[in-house]
């Protein structure tokens, strides 16, 4: 069909993306689409008139006719203009509004009869209100909208049309897509100038509150400028007029300071050249603020101040024992220190290191050491640094460079003899910016720190008045070299009773102070403080004791406000549990009876001493070692000696020579999430090894600790104190310790190992015959051995002459 043919009611149709095109509209349109450009093409050998109807997803780049808006606009070519690129540039002009009615044709491109949208006739009054209201409307617009040019209002005057009028105006407001398809498809002329004149209002509401932004942003720009300017302004004045005057007054007040500061005669002289320096600078450079600075922190240290010691021995005694219980190494050594202070003129400040558990109160042992001494304390946490740099500071040449933090610390103590407290010295560590391990050797070295050199003052300042206390968890993430200039002080755990007098004295009153129970009478029984301690706590130190404690004064406080006549509350084991719930902890020792291979080791961890239970089973194999419950390296190398020893052994022992060839073997720590390490479970993996062979059983009231050499020796250990006090809590009657720890008892008072006792072996056949639960001699020639072939699962070793 073409286009001299076709019926006059038959045109192509263009699909635009993101245009209308209205009646009395005359539009550039750029055309790329091959479907698009074959309908101008046909339209120009026509009538030169296509239907412009705007797509629904303008994102679809060739759409079907069901995904085109029905309601278009009846154009007309006016140019058309191929461009280089293959794309056509044509400019129509919107006739009328027409409606599609059928898809005639689809390929090459979209022919469609149509229907025209009927017009209102004639010119009502409310019409040309209408008219009068929306070209003021647009009036306002206009000159809120930058965008449209003053011109067009004066040729809107003279549009006297409601439709013209209309199509004319919503062709320049900033409408959305479906909106603009609203108005185009309204028939009526005063529909359509309705909804325009609506539209319109909310788009000049959203202008003013524009225009009300732009106005308050411009203002606070003029006024940060007026500000600026003026600043210039002042600076100029204070220029001519001689404003070298105020920083001459200042200048004037540092060199009095410098006199009357006591100072070291380098730093005296440092600061004098550094003035004469700053005289000749110019106020407001750059250069002048780091040298005042610098002067600054010379200036505001302690050089030669200092806060008197308190010399009496029964007052800081006094305080020593009303602020923490027991720990009497630490407290001695105190004391020591202020009876030789009181003897002699000058003593070096001793360097401690306190080295313990968690929550055995390190940290608040500072602070009774600094009010026992009269002393101000300071303290650093060295916990995460990694930057030489905190501890000796940042060089001047740095932008922004400051001194490091034993410097800031001082000035913040406002004394050159505080009790300088350095926190968890054992978690720093090291990366490109320097070790601070190897920096902290000159600050705590007694030798060399009263000549300690900081970057950033680059001057000596004596740090030797200083007590310097350092805490820790353990020793292994301290170097050794900064070991060596330490007095290291070991707090071991507390024991059952010291946590229940430290209950009594210290964490109840202050929980019943935090809880708002000042005004009752609160007591807690032995008993239930005991309950507290073994079964809702597992620790060396006190702080899960005062949360559970914190617990129980909760419960406690919500019990008044139900009844707040109640002034008298007693706790008792029985509320204990009743307040704190299911017992978190059971005891650790739950063997009802002698068991073969299960041996009761003792260790100790950050939560003090704890019962390691080691079992040993056997099974026919091929002389395979297992090993299991996240065993350490020397563990591992400890359970690899014990079975050397057993081979060793075997024709004392009863057994085949060559059963480490028939068996394997496997040794398993329980706990297995909790990583074990060290060699103190060698006599205990040993003597579970010989049960397991030997099918006898081991006594489950016996515990153990040592380590084994090949020849069955048994070496000493550490950690003795806190072990003996696991036994106990596990009610283990008999502990075997090795011989050369026998010095050690002397340390651990009787009270504290009651109902336990202590036997000392020095070879590994002294622990076997206590340990095996056996009738005959163990280690006596035997006459018949145990074949180690005939074992099966399930069965027990069978003795077979050889």
């Amino acid at each position: 069909m073409t286009a001299e043919t076709r019926d006059p009611n038959m045109i192509p149709l263009l699909p635009l993306r993101d245009i209308i095109v209205f009646p009395h509209m005359v539009v550039p349109l750029f055309v790329g689409r091959e479907r698009s450009i074959a309908a101008l093409e046909d339209a120009m050998n026509g009538e030169k008139e296509v239907l412009l109807a705007a797509q629904r997803d303008p994102r679809v780049n060739d759409p079907n006719p069901e995904e085109i808006f029905e309601v278009g606009c009846l154009g007309s070519i006016i140019q058309l203009l191929r461009l280089p690129d293959g794309t056509v540039k044509v400019l129509v002009e919107g006739k009328l509004r027409v409606r599609m009615d059928e898809v005639v044709q689809r390929d090459p491109f979209y022919l469609v009869s149509f229907v025209p949208i009927e017009q209102g006739e004639g010119q009502s009054v409310e019409a040309e209100a209408l008219m009068r209201s929306i070209k003021s409307s647009f009036e306002t617009y206009v000159k809120l909208n930058r965008r449209i040019p003053p011109e067009m209002l004066s040729s809107l005057q003279s549009i006297d049309d409601p439709a013209r009028l209309a199509d004319t105006i919503v062709a320049h407001l900033s409408l959305k897509l479906e909106q603009k398809q609203e108005v185009l498809e309204m028939g009526s002329a005063e529909e359509r100038l309705e909804r325009l004149h609506q539209l319109m209002q909310g788009e000049i509401e959203i202008l003013q509150v524009e225009k009300r932004i732009r106005s308050r942003v411009k203002r606070q720009m003029e006024r940060t400028q007026k500000e600026y300017y003026l600043n210039e302004q002042m600076q100029a004045i204070q220029k001519e007029l001689g404003e070298r005057d105020e920083f001459k007054t200042e200048v004037a007040e540092i060199e009095e300071q410098l006199r009357e500061k006591s100072l070291s005669l380098e730093a005296r002289e440092r600061c004098e050249r550094e003035i004469r320096k700053l005289k000749m600078m110019s106020p407001m450079s750059a250069e002048a603020t780091v040298v005042r600075n610098y002067i600054d922190w010379i200036l505001a240290l302690p050089w030669d101040e200092r806060s008197e010691d308190a010399l009496n021995i029964q007052t800081a005694e006094g305080v020593l024992e009303s602020d923490h219980f027991g720990l009497a190494k630490v407290k001695e050594r105190i004391l020591e220190y202020l009876a030789v202070q009181s003897l002699v003129d000058k003593m070096k400040g001793p360097i401690l290191c306190f080295v313990g558990p968690p929550g055995v109160g390190k940290t608040s042992l500072g602070r009774s050491i600094a009010r026992a001494t009269a002393r101000k304390f300071v303290r650093l946490s060295l916990g995460g640094v990694r930057d030489e740099a905190e501890i000796r500071g940042h060089r001047r040449t740095y932008v922004g460079a400051m001194p490091g933090k034993i410097v800031q610390y001082l000035k913040k103590a406002g004394a050159s003899n505080p009790v300088f407290l350095l926190d968890e010295v054992d978690k720093m560590s090291a990366d490109f910016r320097g070790d601070p391990a190897s920096a902290l050797l000159e600050v705590l070295d007694p030798e060399q720190n009263h000549t300690f050199n900081d970057h950033y003052l680059d001057l000596d300042y004596d740090l030797s008045d200083v007590m310097f206390i350092t805490t820790a968890n353990t020793l292994q993430g301290i170097p050794l070299p900064l070991q060596d200039r330490m007095e290291i002080i070991e707090l071991p755990g507390y024991t059952e009773r010291e946590k229940g007098e430290i209950a009594k004295r210290y964490l109840i009153p202050r929980q019943i102070k935090a809880n708002g129970l000042a005004s009752c009478q609160v007591s807690m029984s032995s008993d239930a403080i005991l309950e507290t301690i073994r079964h809702y706590t597992r620790e060396a130190g006190v702080r899960n004791l005062e949360r559970s404690v914190a617990g129980i004064c909760r419960k406690l406080a919500r019990r008044k406000l139900k009844d707040p006549q109640r002034k008298t509350f007693r706790v008792s084991p029985a509320a204990v549990r009743r307040y704190l719930g299911v017992p978190r902890f059971l005891s650790s020792n739950n063997q009802e009876e002698d068991e073969v291979g299960c041996v009761n080791g003792l260790s100790v961890t950050y939560y003090g001493g704890e019962l390691l239970v080691t079992e040993v089973t056997v099974m026919p194999g091929k002389g395979k070692l297992s090993l299991t419950g996240k065993l350490g390296d020397v563990m591992q190398e400890s359970a690899h000696a014990a079975l050397s020893y057993l081979r060793s052994r075997a024709a004392s022992l009863g057994l085949d020579p060559h059963f480490y060839q028939q068996v394997d073997i496997h040794v398993h720590c329980p706990e297995g999430a909790i990583p074990k390490d060290g060699p103190s479970a060698g006599i205990a993996m040993a003597t579970a090894m010989v049960s397991a062979l030997l099918h006898i059983p081991v006594r489950r009231d016996v515990s153990m600790t040592g380590e084994i050499t090949l020849r069955g020796r048994v070496l000493p250990i550490g950690g003795l104190r806190e072990k003996v006090l696991a036994a106990q809590r596990a009610k283990i009657a008999l502990v075997l310790i090795p011989a050369e720890n026998e010095k050690d008892l002397a340390e651990i008072p009787i009270a504290e190992r009651a109902g336990v006792e202590l036997r000392t072996v020095a070879h590994m056949d002294d622990v076997l015959s206590v340990a095996l639960k056996t009738d005959s001699p163990l280690l006596a020639q035997p006459t018949e051995l145990l074949d180690w072939r005939l074992v099966g699962e399930g069965t027990s070793p069978s003795p077979s002459s050889h």
